[in-house]
C-alpha cells in the first residue's frame, strides 16, 4: 500500500512537472517576438488603419479573422472562416497558413519553431493591449521595416515632372532637372491612396531591385496614369 501511495505521489509530480514545462513552453516573450516581427512587416502593420499587403494586425486579439474595417484584399477562405484569432489559432496559422485555412491568399510557407511562434503571438497580444514593446528596427534588409515613407515629402529627385514613352524606353524627368530613359519591363506604375501617397498630379519615382535597375512610379490615383504619360516619338 505505502509503495502504490509513493509512486502515485511519484506519477503526480511527473504530471505536473511536465505540464509547467509546457507551460513555459508555450509563454511566449513579447519582446523577443518584436524582434521576430520585423520579418513580416513588409507585408504587415501594427498602426492602427494602416493596411500594406495585409491588413493591418492592430486590435487582432479575440477578433474573428477576416473583419478589419476598411481591409478590401481578404481571400474569400478567410472571410467566410469562423476562426476567432487567439493564442491557438494564431499558433496554427502561423505554423501553416493554407493548412489551417484552405485557399487563403497569404503566401506564407510558416514558422517551424513553435518557440518562435509563441514570441510572435505573445507580441501580437501585447500591441492589442496596448503594452508592444519597442525593438530597434532590423539592419541589412530589403523593406524590414513598415517603413512606408510620406511620398508628399519626397525629395526633388524623387519628383517627377514628365514621363514620355517610345518605343520600349520611358523617360522620366525630375524635378532635380535630370532625365531618365528606363526600359519599360524595369519601370512599374502604382497607386498610393493612403495619407502617405502622393498629391494629386505630383507622382514621385522609386528605386527598386537589387542591381538599381529598376523603378516605381507612384501615383495618387489609377486615372492619373494614363493621362500623364505621354507619348513623345516623332
Amino acid at each position: 500500500m505505502d509503495h502504490k501511495i509513493r509512486w502515485g505521489r511519484a506519477l503526480a509530480a511527473l504530471i505536473a512537472f511536465l505540464s509547467f514545462g509546457n507551460g513555459a513552453a508555450a509563454a511566449g516573450d513579447p519582446k523577443r517576438g518584436s524582434h521576430a516581427f520585423q520579418a513580416c512587416l513588409a507585408c504587415h502593420s501594427v498602426n492602427p488603419g494602416e493596411h500594406l499587403t495585409g491588413p493591418s494586425l492592430a486590435g487582432i486579439w479575440n477578433r474573428k479573422a477576416g473583419t478589419v474595417e476598411e481591409f478590401q484584399r481578404y481571400s474569400e477562405a478567410l472571410k467566410h472562416t469562423n476562426v476567432v484569432w487567439n493564442e491557438a489559432t494564431l499558433d496554427r496559422w502561423l505554423a501553416n497558413p493554407e493548412r489551417f485555412v484552405a485557399g487563403t491568399s497569404m503566401t506564407f510557407p510558416g514558422v517551424r519553431e513553435r518557440k518562435e511562434r509563441q514570441d510572435v503571438i505573445a507580441y501580437l497580444r501585447a500591441v492589442s493591449e496596448g503594452k508592444a514593446p519597442s525593438a530597434e528596427p532590423r539592419r541589412g534588409g530589403m523593406m524590414m521595416q513598415s517603413g512606408k515613407v510620406d511620398l508628399k515629402k519626397a525629395p526633388i529627385a524623387g519628383q517627377i515632372v514628365s514621363i514620355g514613352y517610345c518605343g520600349d524606353a520611358y523617360t522620366v524627368k525630375t524635378a532635380d532637372g535630370k532625365t531618365n530613359k528606363v526600359w519599360e519591363f524595369n519601370l512599374r506604375f502604382k497607386t498610393d491612396s493612403s495619407k502617405d501617397g502622393p498629391l494629386p498630379g505630383r507622382p514621385v519615382i522609386v528605386g527598386a531591385g537589387m542591381q538599381g535597375d529598376r523603378a516605381s512610379v507612384v501615383f495618387a490615383s489609377p486615372a492619373e496614369i494614363g493621362s500623364f504619360i505621354k507619348q513623345t516619338c516623332r
